[in-house]
């Protein structure tokens, strides 16, 4: 039996791995998003706070920013890259659940950055 749920586990993991690595973003889209990751994680901030956005935006993003500052990744961030992409994936549609809701605006009013990251975030997030 334990060895049964351990191994739909692992089952799992490898799926959820699978869909993190068919989500990833474009060619240097990773290595852009760990440049912004504190603007990222400020913007996330500041939009969980936004009591205009929906509540369930909110919330999402509360999830958000648990799971970034979380010890336990689907990926060990200790593996080199490749430990960092799920965040970029997770974090990137995350927002874009933000865009689809609230809209760009949202991201343009509480974005603390610069707009050349902007620009790289509003790529990131992109529906089409």
């Amino acid at each position: 039996m334990l060895i049964a749920v351990l191994g739909g586990l692992l089952l799992l993991w490898l799926v959820l791995l699978l869909l993190l690595w068919r989500a990833r973003p474009g060619e240097g889209g990773a290595r852009e998003a760990l440049r912004l990751l504190p603007d990222v994680v400020r913007l996330v901030r500041r939009l969980a706070a936004d009591r205009e956005l929906p509540r369930g935006v909110r919330v999402r993003l509360g999830l958000l920013l648990v799971y970034l500052l979380s010890p336990f990744d689907l990926v060990p961030d200790f593996l080199p890259v490749i430990g960092y992409a799920d965040d970029v994936v997770v974090v990137a549609w995350a927002l874009r659940a933000v865009v689809r809701r609230a809209g760009p605006e949202a991201l343009e009013r509480h974005w603390p950055g610069t707009p050349a990251g902007l620009a790289v975030v509003t790529r990131l997030t992109a529906t089409s």
